[in-house]
């Protein structure tokens, strides 16, 4: 009820209920409706002269034994002998009809002969016709609400295309381009969308482009202070500046590589996602890790194969780390692939949660080094499983240690390209 949709239609019907309304109450207090005395006058006319005639005797009038079949109306007919009484005829008329398709009927009784009949048109009631205006504004009402809402849809369709648009944007944060069309606060609207996705598209490249490139730059001075870290006499010292530059190089690395997930355009292709986590494990359990799986439900999703697979061996690879132990589980769940990747860690406190994804984070502030890493790990992962139309969720377990759950699109069943 609260959209703009509904606001305008309700408003457009209120005001046109309210408007016709009004008026038709104005106009029956200042006109009025017919008075009783001017709609059965003529009626009573016409009964007095039915009487003279049929006392003549002149053949110009058809008695009938009995007066009109079919329904009486006492309230028309109790007016219609009220009417008669104050022209002073006193007459047991009855006003009846046969069936709603037929006229209304006034039964004269003519005394020893038997009864008159003659057809009248239908009489206004008297007062003001509380039931008619009720029935005809609940006719306008429905009228009203239809047009109403046609035309609050014909309003508010270019908002709710840009509703849409904006909806679609894609895990890049790019923009796509919005149709310049509609009313001019519309089309403005729209221009300085396109014209914010434009900017906003250049600026993430720029500054992509600079990370790439600073990477890129740092592999120069690092291979030289390399060299010269070989030359140091103390095993010690030279040790320690090897290990500096091991990881001055990782961060080089995971940032070239986050530029290449951010920049790259590879189809996706089905996966065999059981498949896939199953060997990552056995690949990791070589390098003596430990990781276990501990369900695999078969499922396929569809996503680049060589990014994905990158991005699970991260999340693995930080849980059986930092949590001594991965347990790993493939299935499904609503309707998604589902993968859940849990550890017997310390886990993180609850407001760094929320951190977990910003590069270079790390939840130890001494930052240690036992542990490998640039700290683009799960930056890295996020961003391949967000361009893959999945989600990251990363909680503490009840009993100790971190969960992570990756949901990606479940695919189609065919088969394995």
């Amino acid at each position: 009820m609260n959209t703009l949709r509904v606001k305008i239609a309700l408003l457009l019907a209120v005001v046109i209920v309210s408007v016709v309304g009004l008026l038709s109450v104005v106009l029956f207090y200042l006109l009025g409706p017919p008075k009783r005395v001017y709609s059965l006058a003529p009626v009573a006319q016409q009964v007095e002269m039915i009487l003279r005639l049929s006392n003549e005797d002149s053949g110009a009038v058809s008695i009938v034994p009995l007066p009109a079949p079919g329904r009486v109306y006492e309230g028309l007919t109790q007016r219609l002998r009220e009417t008669l009484a104050a022209r002073s005829t006193d007459l047991a008329v009855t006003v009846s009809r046969d069936g709603w398709r037929s006229p209304l009927t006034v039964s004269v009784p003519v005394t020893g002969k038997g009864w008159v009949l003659f057809p009248i048109t239908d009489l206004p009631p008297p007062g003001v016709p509380w039931r008619v205006l009720v029935r005809l504004l609940l006719i306008i009402t429905n009228g009203a609400i239809i047009i109403a809402v046609f035309v609050a849809n014909r309003m508010v369709r270019p908002l709710a295309l840009l509703e849409s648009a904006v909806e679609s944007v894609g895990p890049d944060g790019v923009l796509p381009a919005l149709p310049e069309r509609g009313p001019d606060e519309v089309r403005a609207t729209a221009k300085a969308l396109n014209s914010l996705s434009s900017r906003l598209k250049r600026a993430v490249e720029s500054r992509m482009r600079l990370v790439a490139a600073a990477g890129h730059d740092l592999r120069t001075p690092i291979t030289r202070m390399r060299l010269r870290a070989e030359f140091v006499e103390d095993a010690e010292e030279r040790e320690r500046w090897l290990a500096d530059l091991d990881e001055l190089e990782r961060i080089a690395d995971s940032a070239i590589l986050l530029v290449r997930e951010e920049s790259v355009k590879v189809p996706p292709e089905l996966i065999e996602l059981d498949r896939l986590v199953g060997s990552i494990g056995t690949e990791l359990r070589e390098q003596n890790l430990d990781v276990i799986e501990t369900a695999m439900a078969p499922v396929k999703v569809r996503a680049n194969r060589l990014a994905l697979n990158r991005a699970l061996r991260n999340l693995i690879i930080n849980a059986a780390t930092h949590g001594q132990r991965a347990r790993v589980e493939v299935g499904q769940a609503n309707g998604a692939a589902r993968i859940v990747i849990e550890d017997d860690g310390p886990g993180l406190p609850p407001e760094l949660l929320d951190r977990v994804f910003e590069p270079f984070f790390r939840a130890d502030p001494a930052r240690r080094q036992d542990i490998r890493g640039a700290g683009l790990g799960l930056t890295i992962a996020r961003e391949i499983v967000q361009r893959a139309g999945g989600r990251i969720d990363i909680a503490n377990r009840s009993g100790g240690g971190l969960r992570q759950i990756v949901e990606l699109p479940r695919a189609e069943e065919q088969a394995v390209s």
